[in-house]
C-alpha cells in the first residue's frame, strides 16, 4: 500500500540537507528524504550506515551541523510533538525495577492519557501474560515489547522504532510486523529501522542507506523492477555496485 498525497499535503517527516558530524567524522551526508503518513517505511542498511543518527534527528536528540527535519508539520524535537510522537531505541528504554503494568502506569501519568490505554497497548503488544512481571526479569525480546507498549500509548501519530525486532524469534518478529500494518491501517506513520534485508520486502516503501547517505527511495516492487533483481538484497548490492543514486 502506498499513500498518494495531494499537493501541499504535510508529509510524516521531510528531511532536506540534513549533516551531521561526530567529532571529526561527518555521519550523515546532506540528506534528503520523505516519510509519507500513513504507511510503513522502512530505513533498512547495514549496521553502521547511520540509520540511528537519522532517526535521533527525527525525534529532535540530535545535534546537526546543518540541514532541516520538519516531523508532522513542525520542526524536529518541538514541544508540542512530545505526545505525537513515539520512539522505540535499540536499547529498552523502561524500568527494570518496576513490572510491565507500573512501567506503562508511570509513563501514562507523565504523558496524561488515560488508564484505559495501558489496558489496550497491553492487549495490541501481547503482554497479557506478563504484565505483573518484573521488566527486569522478561527476556530481551520482552523487554522490547514493553518499550513499544510504552511508545504506543496516548495513539502517537508518528512511530519511530529503531531495530525494534532485533533478537526476537520468527514469530514474534512476524506478529510485530503484523501490529505495525494495523497500526498504518489506522492512520498512523511509521519508520522502522533493520540490517535484516528479508524485511525489507515488509514495508510499503523503502529508503536504502550506507555509509550516512541513500542510496534509494522506492516501494519494493518498484526498486526490484528499476535494478532488474528478485530480491532487495541483490538489488541493494547492485545499487552499492553500480554507484546509482536514488531509485524513483
Amino acid at each position: 500500500m502506498e499513500q498518494q498525497t495531494g499537493i501541499g499535503a504535510v508529509q510524516a517527516v521531510e528531511v532536506r540537507g540534513l549533516r551531521v558530524r561526530r567529532g571529526p567524522q561527518s555521519v550523515l551526508h546532506g540528506l534528503d528524504l520523505t516519510v509519507p503518513r500513513g504507511i510503513v517505511v522502512g530505513l533498512i542498511g547495514p549496521s553502521g550506515s547511520g540509520k540511528t543518527t537519522l532517526m535521533r534527528a527525527i525525534v529532535g536528540v540530535q545535534v546537526v551541523q546543518s540541514g532541516t527535519v520538519t516531523v508532522l508539520g513542525e520542526p524536529a524535537g518541538t514541544d508540542s510533538l512530545r505526545r505525537r510522537v513515539g520512539y522505540v531505541t535499540q536499547d529498552a528504554s523502561v524500568y527494570t525495577d518496576l513490572s510491565v503494568r507500573q512501567n506503562l502506569d508511570y509513563f501514562r501519568a507523565v504523558l496524561g492519557v488515560t488508564r484505559a490505554d495501558v489496558d489496550r497497548v497491553i492487549e495490541e503488544t501481547d503482554l497479557g501474560a506478563n504484565a505483573r512481571q518484573l521488566v527486569g526479569s522478561l527476556s530481551g525480546g520482552q523487554r522490547s515489547r514493553v518499550s513499544l507498549a510504552v511508545a504506543l500509548l496516548g495513539r502517537p501519530e508518528l512511530l519511530v522504532l529503531d531495530e525494534p525486532t532485533v533478537g526476537l524469534d520468527p514469530v514474534l518478529r512476524r506478529d510485530l510486523w503484523a501490529l505495525f500494518h494495523r497500526l498504518a491501517a489506522a492512520g498512523t506513520s511509521i519508520l522502522v529501522s533493520s540490517h535484516v534485508m528479508d524485511e525489507a520486502a515488509r514495508c510499503d516503501r523503502l529508503l536504502l542507506m550506507r555509509a550516512g547517505e541513500i542510496l534509494a527511495d522506492d516501494t519494493p516492487a518498484g526498486l526490484l523492477q528499476v535494478t532488474g533483481t528478485t530480491d532487495i538484497e541483490t538489488a541493494f548490492l547492485g545499487l552499492i555496485g553500480t554507484g546509482q543514486g536514488d531509485a524513483r
